[in-house]
């Protein structure tokens, strides 16, 4: 499998936040976003940022944005299609995903997506610790992007009801001291991760 292209899905709407990006929070003096940055980059063969609205927020980290096609905020399946989209205008055959509000989220993450695909002879495979899957970190088909623009004209968003439809190998991670894939939803969480990183 040729090295997959990665997609940092920062589409959300952070209204639990108080609206705004939550990948701009900063812990310990860098923000969430550069975080990912740090972790995703090295697995793969290029990066790009999904978001909505003004690009140049974002102008800082020096990737592409690519924006969701479907209007009104359709969930991460949105983001995983432009990305897919993206990928495929540079010749790629996977991406992975990987959401902008989770710092931690492991350094092994593409090859044990890779290897989870191959050894269950799935298209797709998404995370999975013992809080259950974790549908934003996934190795994706680009092959499959017309399909999933069909889904979400058809008024699919939840990911696991598109996943679950073509076969979905699941990449195990171990939980240590705290879920590798523990993510940024309230201003409680951010500080429970100033803990988490210190």
């Amino acid at each position: 499998m040729k090295q997959p292209y990665g997609v940092i899905l920062a589409g959300g709407q952070a209204t639990r936040m108080g609206g705004g990006d939550k990948g701009l929070l900063k812990l310990h003096g860098v923000t969430l976003l550069g975080r990912v940055i740090e972790r995703l980059e090295p697995q793969v063969a290029g990066l790009c940022l999904n978001a909505n609205g003004d690009a140049a927020r974002f102008a800082a980290f020096g990737l592409p944005v690519v924006a969701d096609e479907v209007d009104g905020f359709a969930g991460p399946l949105a983001g995983v299609l432009a990305g897919m989209d993206w990928a495929a205008s540079k010749g790629g055959e996977h991406i992975v995903t990987a959401a902008a509000d989770t710092p931690f989220f492991p350094g092994d993450l593409v090859p044990q997506l890779q290897m989870a695909a191959e050894a269950q002879g799935k298209p797709i495979a998404l995370a999975r610790t013992d809080n259950g899957r974790h549908p934003t970190f996934g190795l994706w088909p680009v092959v499959l992007r017309d399909d999933l623009r069909s889904a979400l004209r058809d008024g699919v968003r939840k990911v696991v009801q598109w996943t679950d439809s073509h076969g979905t190998a699941m990449a195990d991670f171990p939980t240590a001291r705290f879920d590798p894939f523990f993510n940024v939803n309230t201003p409680e969480d951010l500080a429970r991760a100033e803990g988490y990183a210190s």
